[in-house]
């Protein structure tokens, strides 16, 4: 939490300097922005391709770069690098964020793979976009545009040079599958990348062949596969674009808002004209999220898929829930159930919150303000038009929840684990329930 909110103070003063800043953007725009772009969210309260100077955008970029990978990352490998060591709580908490109990004895080989499939993704992510910009753009600006929207994508950022997103490259799905790629391998998880790449090289005298792949990837993959199919089947269906495009234009849209309304923030199609359906699904997809120890937000897949397995196990009158035939332990399905109820109850507020601060405006909808509570938690940034014109209260509400959405429900839970339970037992009693 300190070091997010070093990042978050730094990134406030260098785009408050006056060579960052182009436009008329007041230190509250500073503030929101450097949020956003640390917690990879995407919000926008001003346009970032005209009211920031190229090294205001650079600032950002380095911003979402640090965020996206994780401060707790960079701070380990710092101190490795420095000679020190990190302390048993340090690497503890290091092992916890990374989803993997050896993690904090092969730290060095941890992040160095992790940096590699960064430099490799993101590098292949621009040299694929610059392919695409190129025909219409000048050399220059396609790399540079190549370069910031890929380290965007692959940290599910959502910030782009371009007032409308990416609206202006729906005929160009060179750009388009590039970035969603870019989604997908940011948004998967660096520990399932990594447990995917061993499945496929397995090691030498191993005569069994290919090793499983861990539970968590298994959860994580088949979680993420069935969201993205499912929000692209809703969002055709329920019309994610207007009704007078050709189906291929259609059906482009529809796969790519299922991928980028995951965590990603990027756009095709004017969101504020979308209809209720599928703004309902998009909010669904928000906060779900992508998987754990990943660049996205929200819930996570593993989490939402953990309580469905809850729901099903209670529902058959079983003792816990089960998953690709293993027993989930009970403490894990605690932690699920924490973390839902954090989010639901933070949301919740957070609407209220901002329904009396906004609900003065004749323009604001109750579906506007949820949207956009849920994209801030989310860390997604997709907006139906809500955001730039908010108050400084709403505004301060939304920094809040996008550092939240990025580090504070497993914070929290792993917070109020780590206390010792007081040995007192009280009476049971009964309450009627639904």
């Amino acid at each position: 939490m300190g070091g997010f909110g070093g990042l978050v103070v730094a990134g406030t003063l260098l785009l408050w300097l006056p060579w960052a800043r182009s436009g008329s953007t007041s230190l509250l725009d500073a503030l929101f922005t450097a949020t956003s772009a640390v917690c990879v969210t995407g919000l926008v309260v001003v346009d970032t391709g005209t009211d920031y100077t190229a090294f205001g955008q650079i600032v950002i970029l380095l911003l979402i770069q640090a965020g996206g990978i994780g401060v707790m990352i960079f701070a380990g490998l710092a101190f490795l690098l420095l000679g020190h060591r990190l302390s048993l709580r340090a690497r503890a908490a290091l092992g916890s964020s990374m989803l993997q109990r050896d993690v904090a004895s092969e730290l060095r080989s941890i992040f160095g793979r992790i940096l590699r499939f960064v430099l490799v993704a993101e590098g292949a992510g621009a040299v694929l976009i610059f392919i695409g910009l190129l025909p219409a753009r000048g050399v220059a600006h396609a790399a540079y545009s190549a370069i910031f929207h890929s380290v965007s994508a692959f940290c599910n950022a959502g910030f782009s040079l371009y007032p409308d997103s990416l609206s202006g490259f729906r005929g160009n799905p060179l750009v388009l599958f590039t970035v969603m790629g870019l989604i997908v391998l940011g948004g998967i998880g660096h520990p399932v990348v990594v447990d995917v790449w061993q499945r496929l090289r397995p090691r030498r005298g191993d005569r069994d062949g290919p090793r499983r792949l861990g539970l968590s990837s298994a959860v994580a993959l088949w979680t993420s596969a069935a969201l993205l199919l499912a929000g692209f089947a809703l969002l055709l269906l329920f019309g994610s674009a207007h009704g007078g495009l050709p189906w291929s234009d259609r059906v482009l849209d529809a796969l790519f808002q299922s991928v980028s309304a995951r965590t990603a923030g990027f756009n095709t199609v004017d969101i504020g004209e979308l209809g209720l359906a599928p703004l309902f699904v998009l909010v669904l997809l928000m906060f779900i999220g992508g998987s754990p120890g990943s660049c996205a937000g929200g819930i996570k897949t593993t989490t939402f898929t953990l309580w469905l397995a809850k729901l099903r196990s209670r529902l058959r009158g079983e003792k816990s829930p089960r998953l690709f035939g293993r027993h989930i332990p009970g403490e894990i399905t605690r932690r699920v159930s924490m973390i839902i109820g954090i989010a639901v109850v933070w949301n919740l507020v957070g609407v209220l919150l901002l329904l009396a601060a906004e609900g003065e405006r004749t323009d604001v909808g109750l579906h506007d303000v949820l949207f956009e509570q849920i994209s801030a938690f989310g860390t997604v940034g997709l907006s139906t038009g809500l955001t730039p014109g908010l108050g400084a209260v709403a505004r301060l509400w939304l920094v809040a929840t996008m550092l939240v959405g990025r580090l504070g429900p497993l914070t929290i839970a792993m917070w109020i684990f780590a206390r010792k339970t007081p040995g007192i037992r009280y009476p049971e009693g009964r309450i009627m329930i639904g």
